[in-house]
């Protein structure tokens, strides 16, 4: 009997870890909500290695997705996932707050002007090792949380589970867009819109469906995506910041 119930154990242990390679394989389902589509990618930091980049290894802006992925898709292990990931200038430089491997290259932007990045408030993405968070700018400038890398963007979607205070249920303005919320300290969840959606649309979808408390506007109009588990390759929208995901090594 002791043997038989080891063996089920045994087997039961191999079709998790079955069951989770499958899912860090395919991060990406597609999502129907409100009458709009999605693409949603969802990482558990400690199985994946979330990063950010901005320029290669010359010292130039990658400036598309494209270009991102062919020159990474070199490197062991192969990329899951990678999307834009904040607003950029005329040079793909970043607007606001930017951190790269725990170098601070752009200082947080807490200026008011127009555009949705000022459309306050507005906050910050932040990765560390195998944990990871949205806050809004104020608040992670004033708790300075330990962030290897760091993206700001704007405004926020959700904040600690209430809408952005400006967004009105369904605005006129519907643009495919693209954000990212974390679940809990250790779950990131990256969305796409598949069709054009509103603000209201958008920030619904990560606090009533994907379960964010935090979320955050990345970018709209351009939003891209690789993710070849749903055989998606899109490439040619430009981008400043990009952020990847890859298999973590341990």
């Amino acid at each position: 009997m002791r043997l038989i119930v080891l063996a089920v154990v045994a087997v039961g242990s191999a079709l998790a870890a079955q069951v989770a390679y499958a899912a860090e394989q395919a991060p990406c389902r597609e999502v129907a909500f409100e009458q709009a589509s999605f693409t949603v990618c969802t990482f558990d930091l400690t199985r994946t290695q979330l990063r950010l980049h901005w320029k290669d290894r010359d010292g130039q802006a990658y400036g598309n997705l494209g270009t991102f992925v062919d020159s990474e898709n070199r490197t062991k292990p192969p990329l899951l996932f990678a999307m834009n990931a904040g607003m950029y200038r005329a040079d793909n430089s970043p607007v606001g707050l930017y951190v790269e491997n725990g170098e601070q290259l752009v200082k947080a932007n807490t200026a008011s002007g127009p555009g949705n990045f000022h459309m306050k408030p507005n906050g910050v993405f932040y990765i560390d090792g195998e944990t990871a968070g949205v806050l809004e700018t104020g608040k992670f400038l004033k708790t300075r949380p330990k962030a290897e890398f760091a993206t700001q963007s704007g405004p926020m979607l959700v904040i600690e589970g209430r809408l952005h205070p400006r967004f009105s249920a369904n605005g006129p303005s519907l643009k495919v867009r693209n954000g990212v919320g974390t679940r809990d300290a250790h779950t990131v969840v990256f969305a796409i819109s598949n069709d054009a959606v509103s603000f209201g649309d958008f920030a619904r979808l990560f606090r009533d469906n994907l379960g964010c408390q935090n979320a955050l506007f990345l970018d709209g109009s351009i939003s891209s995506l690789y993710a070849p588990s749903v055989n998606r390759a899109d490439g040619l929208w430009p981008a400043g910041p990009i952020v990847s995901a890859r298999a973590r090594v341990k």
